[in-house]
């Protein structure tokens, strides 16, 4: 890790953030919370981490990604159109008739690798692809994002459970810890208290971050990768509609839309980030 690599990372995030904003559009309801939070985890991934490539996007030994809070889509939709995938300009047809860009994933879409947005499935189809990978030979890496507030769905657990006894260090969870959900704070609806201990105690190696930091985020995505014998989660600590402020901290915009204004105040806040 060098200062020019971190600070295009920054780069590439601040175009990811604008991304989303494009895909949002103006006076059309979408995610724009979550997906601003994880937008910093997201760029890494797909521009330091991942081993992928839009021009052979089914090769066998890519890396995988799956975004289990899939109502945030949208910052993986923006890096997947920064990175090459389809053309920037298709983010503006998000949400309508016709368009492979839809508010949740799909794997009509180039680049997604699984359908989510039922909260609580994705670490399980992590577990899948992770086991298909050992038994394929194959050496590449599955990365799952998940929402704090999901992990009140049990079938997370049983899919920790599993990628514990099985010994997946080929998987990696990543929690967007961002304390709030559609309807209020995590802690005031269901509490789970010490979620990097709770992993711990299932058998996974953890790791804790601030989640907006490229100084910490992209040495936990190389240590959890280079973990043995134990599949990895990294606790990212987040801030809900990070870099917007009428979004941040607050459940408003977990699912909102952006009048004309609010859509260039947005941008204005972005580019000054």
């Amino acid at each position: 890790m060098n200062t020019e690599t971190i600070t295009e990372l920054k780069e590439k995030a601040r175009a990811v953030r604008l991304g989303i904003i494009d895909a949002l559009g103006i006076d059309k309801r979408g995610h724009l919370g979550g997906s601003l939070s994880c937008a910093d985890i997201v760029t890494a991934l797909y521009f330091h981490k991942m081993r992928h490539d839009p021009h052979n996007r089914f090769m066998a030994n890519r890396d995988r990604f799956v975004m289990s809070k899939g109502h945030s889509v949208l910052a993986q939709y923006a890096a997947l159109a920064e990175a090459g995938y389809f053309p920037k300009e298709t983010l503006h047809k998000t949400k309508t008739l016709g368009c492979f860009l839809q508010g949740h994933p799909e794997r009509e879409t180039p680049g997604i690798e699984a359908n989510t947005g039922s909260l609580g499935q994705g670490l399980s189809i992590g577990v899948g692809m992770a086991l298909g990978g050992r038994l394929d030979k194959l050496d590449y890496h599955t990365w799952v994002v998940l929402g704090d507030g999901e992990l009140a769905e049990g079938q997370v657990w049983e899919a920790a459970t599993s990628a514990a006894a099985f010994k997946l260090d080929t998987l990696t969870a990543i929690v967007d810890m961002n304390g709030i959900q559609a309807v209020g704070r995590t802690c005031d609806r269901y509490d789970l208290g010490d979620i990097r201990g709770k992993f711990a105690a299932f058998g996974w190696k953890t790791f804790e971050i601030d989640g907006h930091k490229m100084e910490e985020i992209v040495p936990a995505l190389d240590e959890a990768a280079a973990v043995r014998g134990v599949p990895t989660v990294i606790v990212a600590r987040t801030v809900k509609g990070k870099g917007v402020s009428f979004a941040e901290n607050t459940h408003t915009y977990h699912n909102n839309l952006l009048t004309k204004d609010l859509q260039e105040q947005a941008r204005r806040e972005i580019r000054a980030m």
